[in-house]
């Protein structure tokens, strides 16, 4: 599903208009990228969680030269789902059967 495709469905559920559904998901994702950039986390209860993760530094090869580099303690974006959202995955039907 791509980001059109849940645009047209909220716009298709909520009877609200497609242009006005994009601005507001659009915001969402800006606020989220933000929030996450200046070390904010972001939790929707029942949802999940768009958390930092902290990487430690370490020292990774580089194969082709046969060299070592050292990449430096950093962050990066993880989303933690609910348990909420976690069951609702683990029951449903659908998945189920896609995954048979």
């Amino acid at each position: 599903m791509t980001k059109a495709d849940v645009i047209t469905e909220i716009a298709e559920k909520t009877g609200i208009d497609k242009a006005d559904v994009s601005t507001t998901v659009e915001a969402f994702f800006s606020v989220v990228k933000n929030s996450m950039s200046n070390g904010e986390n972001i939790y929707v209860r029942g949802f999940g969680s768009f958390v930092n993760k902290k990487r430690a530094r370490k020292i990774a090869r580089n194969i082709s030269r046969n060299t070592a580099i050292i990449i430096d303690e950093h962050y990066i974006p993880s989303f933690k789902p609910s348990k909420v959202f976690i069951e609702k995955i683990k029951n449903s039907d659908k998945v189920k059967t896609l995954n048979k």
